[in-house]
């Protein structure tokens, strides 16, 4: 885990409301290729808008992302848009599934936009299903699913790419206590035995005992790295 894979470099983000805002103020750091990180802290530390810095989702006011060697500052929103589709995958506390798409179809939609053969889309799709534990459940809509099994969809789709890195914002916030001891453990046996690398936002404890580092955020700084 010591070859860097992603890395954020003098970051700021400020919103502007008669005076400037920081909600990441100058924060830099270092992920490892196949490193499990967690980002904590209270509400309004800045943790998700540094994720979506992280993700490309956002441009910062200054400062530089660089995923395995692309730096997002020198890339135009196409190639910012074409780097997020094929070298990061993202979760979300909500799952953010299309509801009239199955469960394959749902993780395989990425896949198309790459322009890949339907057999090769649906053979991957189908593979990722079975690795989060819905190989019975592929032809199922979203709202045929439980909050769980829609977030294990939502977790095969941004596997879908082979992404370099996985951003997941407090993907268990809308999960009860028992599915979110649940995906703790797939995050951990994604980690563990893909190698997948995951830079997660979460107040769920039990993500946070999964994860190499846990960084924690203040007033838009990095607090401390445990």
């Amino acid at each position: 885990m010591d070859e860097p894979i992603l890395r954020a470099v003098n970051l700021n983000k400020a919103f502007f409301m008669g005076e400037a805002i920081y909600a990441v103020n100058n924060v830099s750091l270092t992920v490892g290729k196949g490193e499990f990180v967690a980002i904590v802290g209270p509400s309004g530390s800045g943790k998700s808008t540094l994720l979506s810095l992280l993700g490309g989702l956002d441009r910062p006011i200054s400062g530089d992302v660089i995923l395995d060697g692309q730096r997002y500052s020198k890339l135009s929103e196409n190639g910012l848009a074409l780097l997020r589709r094929r070298h990061l995958g993202f979760v979300f506390q909500f799952f953010n599934l299309i509801p009239h798409l199955s469960a394959l179809e749902n993780v395989a939609l990425p896949m198309r936009f790459n322009r890949l053969a339907r057999t090769a889309v649906t053979a991957r799709a189908q593979e990722l299903l079975e690795t989060v534990g819905l190989g019975s459940r592929l032809r199922h809509l979203p709202l045929q699913l439980s909050g769980g099994e829609q977030q294990r969809v939502a977790i095969a789709r941004a596997l879908a790419n082979n992404p370099a890195v996985v951003l997941a914002d407090e993907p268990t916030g809308n999960l009860d206590s028992k599915t979110r001891e649940e995906m703790a453990s797939l995050f951990e046996k994604l980690n563990r035995e893909q190698g997948q690398t995951f830079v997660v936002v979460t107040h769920d404890e039990g993500l946070t005992g999964c994860a190499h580092r846990v960084i924690h955020m203040r007033d838009g700084q990095i607090e401390k790295i445990a």
